[in-house]
């Protein structure tokens, strides 16, 4: 397969999609179901599960990159890499135009709160970001693996739209966070809340007697009443749209800093 930038855009908006639960995972086959009527779709997705990889890029080990569809306005790989990667492959190696936008998903399961950091299918979104194309990812608060995704259509139509036609400020990119109910309240705009993941780890016992450590625990809300964060709108069956920006840096340096420095 010759993948030497051979994807050019036609009349229609160019949309990236990507997400870390895998090419096969049925979130980013609704995803692409949603956006194929507002452009030509180019999946470009891990060959399997990537949770948790936030922004890891491959550095060690070659990527594998495959076709694995084609229909008209619609084509999709599959690669050995991170989501991270499947954006920077598109980017420098499939397509020969720029896209119009990159989108995310849609996550198996809440990517709200603290959850960001951690998230591979926001890593993607980040990546876009720094590449000045405005990016979104979209996650249903349900881990199944089954889920029904159509709660999503909508959100997911709607918020495309406005980004291909209007853009998002540079540098700026949309958490979108859709609670899993066929009762949508609504949508609003907030920040994330504050929080932290506790009891992580649990400790078990192989079949050999050898102990090893496995990943849980649930997150703790720090600002439960804060009636401005994603955590207390998804509760109450809001979708939340948290604006993101793969600069961390504080825009208002705190005057303690200037005189922890100094003192």
């Amino acid at each position: 397969m010759n993948t030497n930038k051979t994807i050019t855009r036609s009349n229609r908006p160019l949309i990236l999609v990507t997400n870390d639960d895998g090419i096969n995972a049925q979130g980013i086959k609704s995803l692409t179901q949603f956006l194929l009527p507002l452009g030509d779709v180019v999946v470009v997705a891990p060959d399997s599960a990537r949770s948790g990889q936030s922004a890891a890029i491959t550095v060690n080990v070659p990527i594998r990159m495959a076709q694995v569809d084609e229909q008209p306005g619609y084509k999709a790989f599959k690669t050995s890499g991170t989501p991270v990667d499947c954006v920077k492959l598109a980017l420098n190696v499939l397509l020969a135009d720029k896209p119009d936008l990159i989108v995310s998903g849609i996550n198996h399961g809440s990517n709200s709160a603290v959850s960001v950091v951690y998230s591979g299918t926001m890593g993607a979104v980040f990546e876009g970001a720094i590449h000045g194309i405005p990016s979104i990812g979209f996650s249903l608060c349900c881990f199944a693996p089954d889920a029904d995704f159509s709660v999503c259509g909508e959100v997911v139509a709607d918020l495309c739209q406005r980004a291909l036609s209007q853009g998002l400020p540079n540098g700026m990119a949309l958490n979108v966070n859709i609670p899993d109910t066929d009762c949508i309240e609504g949508i609003k705009v907030c920040r994330a809340a504050r929080g932290k993941w506790v009891s992580e780890y649990e400790s078990r016992l192989d079949p050999f007697g050898r102990p090893y450590h496995w990943l849980t625990g649930h997150f703790e809300n720090a600002e439960p009443d804060a009636e401005d964060t994603d955590e207390y709108w998804l509760a109450r069956n809001y979708i939340s749209v948290v604006p993101v920006t793969p600069d961390r840096s504080l825009n208002d340096i705190d005057n303690r800093i200037h005189n922890w420095m100094t003192d």
